[in-house]
């Protein structure tokens, strides 16, 4: 079997059981990035009416409330995934497209997300973010099997899973010990589905890599997960760790197609846990870059039960921090010369940290031996850019000796080995394991809370997140996968192929998240059971489920129709999915004030269109 016939069996999973991908997914995964082949694009006019749109009826809600946050404009990309890859850095392998909070990356908290500034004009601090879509010239000159831009195999399939240790709030003194033993096995659980991994005759087959290693995983960090918030409320709040249970299988880890470098980690005398900085350039055309300090919770010994206010407190002061420099990044980028991001940013941040940390070693040292060393954590450098420095070293699974994870984590002893890095994007066009070609600027970006058919909506919680499609229908299978592609005067069908669009008419992208949730939570263990999507044909959410304003991003792209007809333009993705456009996916994150949330759910009831 040819490999374009092994990329047509996995475009065409939406119709198959999961099983039918085993096979043809190692062949994909160890291509790492082949562009997609002329057979990944149909025209539109080919593609039947498949969208339906359920009559509102007397109890619904019919109204649209519309957000403005632009295009993109700033120029905000990053191969972070905050959602569904919470702590780790370059997790998602492949570039996002941001609008709306400036601030938001992989080590972003709930808390530092509120003082951002955005880019909608209503205030809507929430996060919104897609992979890129690029123009590839060199794709499928002839549609022949072979392509003169494959990059090489990057090595073998290893597990990732979100950082824990820096995520805790403070630790009390008497739990400290129990709460290590825990990210201790946290650790090993990891290094047991690598063993797995390592073991396997064929690790891109789903069905063994969901059913043998992610599944179990999942439910083992569950529990563990569990037994550490229940230790710390027991003299401090609970932390909600839901959204840290997940992990993923990855290709292309260790500095992917030549990408970076491993970092060199240094000693700090607080502890003697490992920590590190790194400070790389930047310019207009590069990567956003994102802040990098040391982490500050895993230099804490465990804190006095009177201070866990005055240190937590002054820990979520570390995130804010950060958050504001992070967005200064992307408000001043390409201004300055060679050391404006060091005095204008990294210095006063440093100033910054130095007060801060002082205060929570005073606050530990009235009940306490005083902490000392603190300041060394002060100075911070970027996790990515163009010029010189070390590539971040990706982030730590579980905490433990971490060189790359959040940058204020939580305190550990445990002996885990981090985890080889992640590529960063680098060169002009953000490149990154086989995403090759330029970044085409969307022509239009359209948000949209939309009512339910079947009854009124509530508002959503703060901070729920969501995802929707799937990144990896090749490896997962296609259950969560959903076909999103379409032309402009054609939205009444959706594609899970590229589009050929008439003269005249724009590429689109349409995505549809979940419009029902739980009532209870903001996130859940794999980022969907909180949610549901609606009945198709009634609107009616699922028992237990209430609706929700359900959102719709809309994304709009001028590209040539000869670009289209060569099948020169491809979706952003992970290395094994070969640009596959039927892992196209969305993320939100929203962080809608409660008044702004009552004026879309106001809006959306009583069946108006508002923006």
């Amino acid at each position: 079997m040819t490999d374009r016939r092994k990329f047509r069996l996995i475009a065409s999973l939406s119709a198959v059981a999961v099983v039918a991908a085993g096979t043809a997914t190692v062949a994909l995964a160890a291509k790492n990035g082949e562009p997609a082949p002329l057979a990944a694009f149909a025209p539109i006019e080919k593609v039947n009416k498949n969208v339906v749109e359920p009559k509102v009826g007397k109890n619904g809600a019919g109204g649209v409330f519309t957000v403005d946050c632009g295009t993109n404009e700033e120029g905000k990309f990053s191969a972070d995934n905050p959602v569904a890859q919470p702590g780790l850095k370059h997790g998602a392998q492949h570039v996002h497209d941001f609008v709306g909070n400036l601030s938001i990356s992989a080590e972003s908290t709930d808390e530092s997300l509120v003082d951002s500034e955005t880019t909608c004009r209503n205030g809507d601090r929430s996060s919104y973010f897609w992979p890129v879509v690029r123009i590839n010239p060199k794709a499928n000159p002839q549609d022949v099997g072979s392509n003169p831009d494959k990059i090489k195999d990057n090595g073998p399939a290893e597990v990732a899973c979100p950082g824990v240790a820096q995520r805790l709030p403070a630790i009390p003194q008497r739990v400290r010990d129990e709460v290590v033993q825990n990210l201790r096995q946290l650790a090993q659980q990891l290094k047991e589905a690598n063993d797995r991994v390592a073991r396997a005759q064929n690790p891109g087959d789903p069905n063994f890599v969901n059913n043998t290693v992610l599944g179990p995983l999942r439910s083992k960090r569950v529990a563990t997960l569990e037994r550490i918030a229940n230790a710390m409320s027991r003299s401090a709040r609970k932390p909600n760790l839901t959204s840290l249970a997940d992990c993923d299988l990855r290709w292309g880890h260790g500095g992917g197609g030549g990408h970076g470098s491993h970092s060199k980690p240094r000693k700090f005398a607080a502890e003697g846990v490992l920590q590190q900085a790194e400070q790389n350039g930047a310019e207009q055309d590069a990567a956003t870059p994102t802040i990098k300090c040391p982490s500050v919770r895993e230099a804490l010994p465990g804190v006095p039960d009177q201070a866990l206010d005055e240190v937590d407190s002054n820990l979520d002061q570390l995130d804010k921090q950060i958050a504001e420099a992070n967005q200064r990044l992307v408000k001043t980028k390409g201004q300055g010369g060679a050391n404006f991001i060091d005095n204008a940013i990294l210095g006063p941040l440093k100033d910054k940290r130095v007060a801060t940390l002082d205060r929570i070693a005073i606050a530990i040292g009235r009940n306490a031996e005083k902490p000392q060393g603190l300041d060394r954590l002060a100075k911070c450098g970027l996790n990515e850019g163009e010029e010189g420095g070390e590539e971040n070293n990706g982030g730590n699974n579980n905490g433990g000796n971490n060189n790359g994870g959040n940058n204020n984590g939580g305190a550990t002893t445990t002996t885990a080995a981090p985890a080889p890095p992640l590529a960063a994007p680098t060169g002009k066009n953000l490149e990154l394991v086989g995403n090759n070609g330029k970044i085409v600027r969307p022509a239009q970006v359209k948000i949209e809370y939309r009512g339910n058919a079947a009854s009124k909506v509530t508002g959503m919680p703060k901070f729920l997140k969501m995802v929707v499609g799937d990144a990896k229908p090749t490896s997962r299978g296609p259950a969560n996968a959903r076909a999103t592609w379409t032309c402009s005067g054609f939205e009444d069908r959706l594609s899970d192929k590229y589009v050929i669009c008439p003269n005249g008419s724009k590429v689109m992208r349409v995505h549809d998240f979940a419009g029902c949730w739980d009532g209870k939570n903001a996130d859940s263990a794999n980022h969907r059971d909180h949610v549901r999507f609606a009945d198709k044909q009634t609107g009616a959410c699922p028992q237990g489920f209430k609706a929700i304003p359900q959102l719709r991003i809309s994304i709009s792209y001028n590209i040539a129709r000869d670009v289209q007809q060569k099948g020169q333009y491809q979706l952003d993705a992970f290395p094994e999915e070969n640009h596959n456009p039927f892992s196209d996916h969305n993320d939100f994150a929203n962080v809608n004030s409660d008044q702004t949330m009552a004026k879309i759910v106001k809006c959306v009831n009583d069946g108006r269109k508002c923006s």
